[in-house]
């Protein structure tokens, strides 16, 4: 029976070693329709999410008092333990009238991260977060949902108004400044992102062939915590840039003050 459990383990950190140096179990999928491995795979991540988005609908049909949660450890539960955590970070950083309404983008950002960083610890499977086209396009994302919310809440006049400052005569200093300070926020959440889940999975490929036995689990413990931090990092950041994209500033208070 140990022998068993040893070799089980030994066969599992060692597909978690392949995984990491290149082989997944998508590979042939991926060749035979030319489609890359991380673009499956984070098709798949969102085929997921989809569906238990559906299937959490679906419970809540048929509860007769929503303001009672179910017994014990569920699906129901569990999600709603996750949003109430996302509507508190969400009230904190935005504001407790304002955040609620970029709920549902937050909550969707953070579990799409969280659940691509989280695969790349199954034995077989590469994170689709170290794939630098993969986090910026999450970048790109989150940089068009908070200035197109910025422009829908301050009118697309006022939101161009706030990037020149509140000095009329340092506008054409500070105007450039800030548009390319914004420009590059995108790409700042996608080097991050990448940065540290390529890092970590390397770490772990490494570890996997040194000692193959009881190191890798560390440090997969260790990357659990990665893919959490790295998750909520990139989820407070659009937070912070959604909040000060929409905040309201009163122009002609300050040309009297």
């Amino acid at each position: 029976m140990f022998l068993k459990l040893l070799s089980t383990i030994i066969l599992i950190l060692s597909s978690s070693a392949q995984a990491s140096s290149g082989y997944t179990w998508l590979h042939d999928i991926a060749h035979t329709y030319h489609v890359p491995d991380h673009v499956i795979t984070f098709s798949g991540i969102c085929f997921l999410l989809i569906i238990g988005g559906f299937l959490y609908r679906s419970k809540l049909s048929k509860v007769s008092d929503l303001v009672i949660p179910d017994r014990g450890i569920t699906f129901r539960n569990f999600t709603e333990a996750y949003g109430n955590f996302i509507m508190g970070q969400c009230k904190a950083i935005i504001g407790e009238k304002e955040g609620p309404k970029y709920f549902g983008f937050i909550a969707t950002v953070f579990l799409l991260i969280l659940i691509s960083n989280l695969i790349g610890l199954i034995p077989g499977f590469l994170p689709p977060t170290e794939k630098l086209s993969t986090t910026l396009a999450l970048g790109a994302f989150s940089f068009l949902y908070y200035n197109i919310k910025g422009m829908k809440e301050l009118g697309v006049v006022n939101y161009m108004k706030h990037f020149a400052g509140p000095l009329w005569y340092m506008a054409f200093l500070i105007f450039p400044i800030e548009i390319l300070s914004n420009l590059i926020r995108p790409v700042s959440l996608a080097l991050r992102l990448q940065g540290n889940m390529s890092g970590d999975h390397t770490v772990l490929a490494v570890f996997s062939d040194l000692a193959p036995l009881i190191v890798p689990i560390i440090f997969m413990v260790l990357g659990i915590l990665v893919s959490f931090i790295q998750a909520y990092v990139f989820s407070v950041l659009s937070m912070v840039y959604i909040s000060l994209a929409t905040a309201h500033h009163d122009h002609e208070e300050q040309g009297v003050h």
